[in-house]
């Protein structure tokens, strides 16, 4: 007995029960109570018990045998018809269940049924949505990791194998140049863990002053920026407390700022904000420079991705800092978000401020 015929099957045998137990008690009114009263009548008309009783079962009882067949094989087949329309859509289910469980997440239900059902079947089409969509992030994400540990370790062994060779000579510049490698596959491993949720020795969050966060941060990427004559602006008062990580913080403003440098052209301008709202504490990096496209402006948040991936590699960047800012600050409580048109692209995020 498969899945569907058993649920059919089991709701024919319940409706049958309960008609069952319905007729019962109409058979205990009718046949019984009913033929006392049939028979007193008959007898205060002068009739006997004998006939009396002879007569209401050949009228009565014979009909409601009749009525009881009928009603009970209408029974039948209306509880076999709507069990078979309840079980269609749940055999539809795991049927589709069973494919996913075997790798096949394209396998979708059609939404039909009872209202329980078809929510039934349309959570289950969402719940395969976000599958299949976190199986591609997924293999974008083994992708782009594979590709950002490829280019060290390929110019790690190619240093390694010069200086095997006598190529380059074992002097404090080429291990300099082999020390970077293995500095960017730290940082990679790093960010890896962060993005991966590990949570490694952090410590509790305290007061944090924003306001000096940022202006510590502008200071650092600023020689970079006027190297490049791009203009820096930045507005961050005092008193502006989070609690947060100031560890974190700071590497979320890094992480900002090195991508404002990375894409801001020479001669261009970058804005730092940083000011209180009433729903916590805002901060906002701006840049001017090519805006980004509608379509990539919600992914970019996302990790390895990148609006234009050749021109991206070839700036230097991972494609997980944004991913690193959206983790961190929600790590915190807060919020993040990003808009673009010709003019400006800013990104942005919120923090609480304590009460």
């Amino acid at each position: 007995m498969n899945g569907r015929t058993g649920i059919a099957a089991r709701i024919a045998l319940a409706a049958l029960v309960v008609a069952g137990i319905a007729v019962a008690v109409v058979a205990v009114g009718v046949l019984r109570v009913g033929g006392e009263s049939f028979e007193a009548l008959m007898m205060a008309a002068g009739d006997s018990a004998e006939h009396a009783r002879a007569m209401f079962d050949e009228s009565v009882t014979v009909v409601f045998g009749i009525a009881l067949a009928v009603a009970g094989v209408v029974a039948l087949v209306l509880a076999a018809i709507f069990g078979r329309m309840l079980a269609r859509p749940i055999q539809h289910v795991a049927g589709a269940a069973k494919r996913i469980s075997a790798g096949d997440l394209t396998a979708r239900v059609p939404e039909e049924g009872p209202a329980e059902v078809r929510g039934l079947a349309a959570a289950y089409n969402t719940m395969a949505d976000r599958l299949e969509e976190q199986e591609m992030m997924r293999r974008e994400f083994v992708v782009n990791a594979s590709h950002e540990l490829r280019t060290p370790l390929t110019n790690l062994q190619g240093y390694l194998e010069a200086l095997r060779d006598g190529v380059l000579p074992p002097d404090p510049a080429t291990f300099d140049s082999l020390r970077e490698e293995v500095d960017r596959l730290g940082r990679l491993a790093a960010s890896l863990d962060v993005l991966a949720g590990a949570e490694g020795e952090r410590p509790r969050p305290g007061a944090v002053d924003v306001g000096a966060v940022v202006r510590g941060a502008a200071d650092l990427v600023g020689p970079a920026l006027a190297r490049r004559s791009v203009a820096l602006t930045v507005a961050a008062g005092d008193g502006l407390v989070v609690e947060a990580r100031p560890d974190e913080l700071a590497q979320v403003m890094a992480n900002l700022l090195q991508n404002a440098v990375r894409y801001t052209p020479a001669g261009g301008s970058v804005r730092v904000e940083a000011a209180r709202t009433p729903e916590g504490i805002l901060v906002r990096v701006a840049n001017t420079g090519a805006p980004i496209p509608s379509d990539d402006l919600p992914r970019v948040w996302e990790r390895f991705y990148r609006v234009e991936k050749s021109r991206d590699r070839e700036r230097g960047g991972a494609g997980i800092g944004l991913a690193i800012v959206k983790r961190l600050v929600e790590d915190a409580g807060g919020r993040v978000g990003a808009a673009s048109d010709d003019a400006w692209t800013t990104f942005w995020f919120r923090l609480p401020a304590p009460g």
